[in-house]
């Protein structure tokens, strides 16, 4: 069931964590997870049996109180068997779009990384900050408590897209200045602050006269993207145009030169060169088939602490419930991207013509006396805060008693903003306590 040989020479802590995993009762594992034993013995089997491993999340893993500590646990079970930096093996979170990934190698965090710093610092001769900056909800708080004046968005819906929208749209109103660079009109644009802008830019699928733009993958690949539509408008600039021209604007003693910039990104992809390790002659290998692979340590099997990953210990933290509430997670529909919704129907769950519906266990419907597309109104409870969400058809589903599902967005304004993971801070969006009651 081990690789011992692995365990012995890549990690630490283990002793340790087998002995707390003894300690956790199979009853307890059973009720908290919905399944059988014989259900996680089966699974274990298979992952035993298997050469190599590969295990992808998404936000069903990070929108929890408990998301980086279920994380580990995920790492753990792949050092069991040394199913890090081997071919066909490893742990690859899905990021979504084709630039998330992208952003933190660009520095765009809130924490940025000592030698980032200094290395910008160096290239355009400035001090960087260095305390963090503010993440989303960080961000939400600073504005509804007026500390957050001017919000600058690049692309995205943000008042769609994040937690308790009711919060959210407080925050947005109370901001001196608004900023929206968009490719298209959303919710965002109609919650402004005192003053308002809307800078329309190109898509990435439209053509940037001759220029084009490097984007990186959920796989850590950087690769060319060029536009290939003509432009909406010939009056409508590209995002490297916009944040040059803004950045041209404020930063007045400034001698970089924005303007140039925003005329050859040629000249972008030369200073990312000799700023972040890993881009050495950025220029040709992002034009070469298939981009280029940027370096990764734990496919090396290069990890933080003298070379060896730890295993990391948690203890189990049953949800508990009373009688009539339920876990929900929010979703998205088939003809969804984000928050853009392309049609009404979704095909991966049979519903047709409705969005606003709420899944549920067909014992726990037959519980509280409800029929199938019955009309409900769902409560979100937290620290003695509830929420509201009115008019959801309920549908029997395929789900574990206690659970609930329902569609995102149309259910953000049932997740309380203080409700985060611990450590990342991330809304906990797939773990919103609720109770159900029919609509009057």
């Amino acid at each position: 069931m081990l690789d011992q040989e692995f365990i012995d020479q890549h990690t630490t802590g283990f002793t340790e964590w087998r002995a707390s995993l003894e300690a956790v009762e199979w009853d307890e594992l059973t009720k908290q997870s919905g399944l059988t034993r014989k259900e996680i013995e089966a699974a274990a089997d298979t992952y035993r049996r298997a050469r190599s491993v590969i295990s992808c999340w998404a936000m069903g893993l990070t929108q929890h109180t408990t998301a980086v500590a279920c994380i580990q646990e995920l790492v753990n079970l792949h050092l069991l068997r040394g199913n890090i930096g081997k071919p066909g093996a490893g742990l690859c979170p899905v990021r979504g779009h084709s630039n998330v990934q992208g952003d933190r190698t660009m520095g765009i965090t809130t924490n940025a990384p000592p030698a980032f710093l200094k290395a910008l610092g160096r290239e355009f001769r400035f001090t960087p900050p260095t305390e963090p900056g503010l993440d989303v909800v960080q961000s939400i708080r600073a504005m509804r408590d007026g500390r957050g004046k001017v919000f600058i968005a690049l692309g995205g819906n943000f008042l769609s897209a994040t937690p308790d929208v009711k919060v959210v749209a407080e925050g947005l109103r109370r901001c001196r200045l608004t900023v929206q660079v968009s490719t298209k009109l959303n919710r965002s644009h109609l919650v402004t602050g005192q003053q308002a802008l809307i800078l329309p830019c190109l898509g990435r699928s439209e053509k940037d006269g001759d220029q084009f733009v490097t984007v990186e993958n959920s796989m850590s690949i950087v690769h060319a993207s060029y536009g290939k539509l003509e432009p909406i408008s010939l009056a409508v600039r590209s995002e490297p145009a916009i944040v040059a021209g803004m950045a041209k604007a404020v930063l007045t003693e400034d001698d970089t030169p924005w303007a140039d910039f925003a005329e050859d990104y040629t000249l972008i992809r030369k200073r990312i060169e000799k700023t972040i390790a890993g881009f050495n002659n950025f220029e040709q290998r992002a034009t070469e088939p298939g981009g280029f692979y940027l370096p990764n340590n734990a496919k090396e099997r290069r990890f933080a602490q003298d070379d060896k990953a730890p295993f990391s210990i948690h203890p189990l933290e049953p949800l508990e419930l009373t009688d009539d509430q339920l876990v929900l997670m929010t979703i998205r529909s088939h003809d969804q991207f984000n928050t853009t919704i392309y049609g009404m129907d979704d095909r991966y769950r049979g519903v047709r013509g409705e969005r606003r519906v709420v899944f549920l266990n067909h014992e726990d419907m037959t519980a509280r006396g409800l029929e199938p597309e019955q009309p409900v109104n769902l409560t979100s409870h937290w620290q003695g805060e509830t929420r509201e969400a009115k008019l959801f058809l309920a549908l029997p589903y395929d789900l574990p008693r206690g659970c609930a599902a329902a569609y995102f967005p149309e259910t953000n304004v049932l997740v309380p903003l203080d409700s985060t993971a611990r450590v990342s801070n991330t809304p906990t969006s797939k773990a919103i306590i609720i109770t159900v009651a029919a609509a009057n």
